[in-house]
């Protein structure tokens, strides 16, 4: 199938670039800034203290915002989100979807639920995320299907 030409080599990891590097850039020059403010005022050692854990609180926040991806392997997917790590097996999923005006990837799941993949989203590179889409797609349909190294799946009676 020409869906299943499209899927990527394995290992491969899907996350945010643009986003990622936007935020830690970002983090990392309010830390700086701030901190630099702190020792230039005449202030005392609690309130430069108080100006130094803002800043180290703030690039924390930005460090989890740059936290999502979705790794695939032979075996299945890692979905790490912001604050959360799901494995799952490559049967477990049943569909991938980026719809419009979705924030990010959405996952099918075998138990009826759905999992959101915060590691494919159309944020600043809708492009990129739609193609990543694409090709987790096309992979979950391939590994469901028992295709594995040239493997064909096994008929089965349903």
């Amino acid at each position: 199938m020409s869906q299943h030409s499209a899927s990527p080599q394995l290992p491969v990891t899907f996350r945010p670039t643009r986003t990622r590097v936007v935020l830690l850039t970002v983090g990392v020059l309010v830390f700086v800034v701030i901190t630099g403010v702190s020792f230039m005022l005449e202030i005392g050692g609690g309130e430069r203290a108080t100006f130094v854990f803002t800043a180290v609180l703030f690039l924390g926040v930005l460090i989890l915002l740059s936290r999502p991806r979705v790794s695939a392997d032979e075996r299945g997917l890692t979905v790490v989100n912001l604050t959360t790590k799901r494995r799952l097996d490559w049967a477990e999923v049943l569909g991938v979807h980026l719809r419009p005006g979705d924030p990010w990837v959405s996952l099918d799941l075998a138990d009826g639920t759905s999992l959101n993949a915060m590691g494919i989203q159309p944020g600043i590179a809708k492009k990129q995320a739609l193609a990543d889409a694409k090709a987790l797609r096309a992979l979950a349909e391939r590994h469901s299907t028992g295709e594995r190294a040239g493997h064909r799946p096994e008929a089965t009676e349903g």
